[in-house]
């Protein structure tokens, strides 16, 4: 574990006071917000970014000659900077606004269909989004490719002796996600990029669920797409973007054909918009995209160091507690993992201790969370979810297992 934060320089109920919901009540009783995996909450900042676009310069970008337009423009443009320098993208043009992570995984798996062949193969992880596993299959049903999976084992790690065996001359797309959304396991994707560029594969990283916890740097890294959220890092809904290497996304024909994506049209051809306009066809969600901005900034004052060093404080004094309920058991133990607890209790279905703690004010997510492989390997319905951010405390943590502890009473 990592030193201790100095709390003088951290400040926690100070930052509490950035994010208004943390104050409201639920059922009567004081919010408890572990659902950050889902969506995090937005800072005050944020929700101010918001409506200065609608109450300042709303207007649509590129096209406009005009004051608002060349406002709003820049806003955008600014963003994207701005997003480009937090991943340390080489150019601004290989950032792409998406409307999320799931938009981003289907741009690019809709343009290798125009490249796969029968015989090539593509490889995901068994700890898998949904999001990251369904675009795959569709793509192989359209191009006759084929999909295998890196098997995980007991702790919620990938086994990386099997990836390498199921590598090949033959694969040509490797897609994992950086850390898992039900289980809080960091991938080793440094050697899983490194593993499928030797023969030749492109690698795509979801990184909806590290972006919260980690600084990735895509140019370290050397991966060929990388893909986030916004709603995951403080921001609103509605955007997330696609970094993709230039000759990548030279290499990809656009996504969707309308206004803004294109250079020239006659109803004989059509000729693209250079990058990042290839991809980003229509209007976009420039207030969102703007707000996004704002949002990288926010966590950037905090410092990222400093967020994952309180943030696996909660998760250690959280398993600590939590494993003191008996008959609990905890899915996900790998030995790199991020501020996600994923448990069930024997014999009481996660469904309804998810219920009852929400009458006491607690958010948590139950289910299979998108996850259904995850949940079919370790042969239960789902699990409880608790997942942390850098605004929730130890004392939220005493009230939430508490209210487990209820519950589990209730239930037995």
């Amino acid at each position: 574990m990592k030193n201790k934060i100095e709390h003088s320089k951290f400040d926690v109920e100070n930052i509490r006071k950035d994010f208004p919901i943390l104050s409201r009540k639920v059922n009567e009783k004081q919010l408890v917000y572990f659902d950050n995996a889902a969506t995090s909450q937005t800072p005050q900042v944020v929700i101010d970014a918001i409506v200065d676009y609608y109450s300042n310069y709303n207007a649509n970008i590129h096209r406009g000659v005009h004051t608002l337009s060349q406002e709003a423009t820049d806003k955008y443009e600014t963003a994207r900077q701005k997003i480009q320098e937090h991943f340390n993208a080489k150019e601004r043009h290989e950032i792409i606004f998406t409307s999320g992570t799931t938009h981003s995984i289907n741009l690019v798996a809709n343009g290798f269909a125009s490249i796969l062949k029968p015989e090539d193969e593509i490889i995901v992880s068994a700890l898998e989004h949904h999001s990251n596993i369904v675009p795959w299959q569709m793509l192989c049903e359209k191009t006759g490719a084929k999909l295998k999976v890196i098997p995980m084992n007991q702790s919620g790690e990938l086994v990386m002796a099997d990836f390498e065996s199921i590598l090949s001359n033959q694969t040509k797309l490797v897609f994992v996600n950086h850390i898992s959304n039900a289980l809080g396991t960091i991938n080793p994707i440094e050697t899983i990029i490194e593993m499928a560029h030797q023969v030749g594969a492109a690698v795509l990283i979801d990184g909806a669920q590290a972006c919260p916890h980690i600084k990735p740097d895509v140019q370290a890294l050397n991966v060929d797409f990388y893909v986030a959220s916004a709603h995951k890092m403080c921001g609103p809904t509605g955007v997330g973007m696609l970094y993709g290497k230039e000759e990548w996304l030279n290499k990809l024909p656009p996504y969707q054909g309308g206004g803004e994506m294109i250079a020239e049209v006659t109803f004989e051809k059509t000729t693209y918009a250079n990058l990042p306009h290839k991809f980003e066809a229509g209007t976009p969600n420039i207030c969102g995209g703007i707000a996004f901005g704002t949002a990288i900034d926010y966590m950037n004052t905090i410092g990222f160091d400093t967020i994952a060093t309180y943030e696996e404080e909660l998760l250690v004094y959280a398993t600590h507690k939590l494993l003191e309920i008996e008959g609990l058991k905890i899915y996900g133990t790998s030995k790199y993992k991020t501020s996600v607890i994923s448990f069930n209790i024997e014999n009481i279905h996660p469904y309804d201790i998810g219920t009852i703690v929400d009458k006491l004010g607690i958010a948590v997510r139950t289910g299979h969370h998108c996850a259904q492989p995850i949940m079919d390997f370790y042969n239960i319905p789902g699990t409880v979810r608790a997942s942390f951010s850098f605004y929730n405390t130890k004392e939220e943590i005493d009230t939430f297992v508490n209210a487990v502890k209820r519950a589990a009473k209730m239930l037995t």
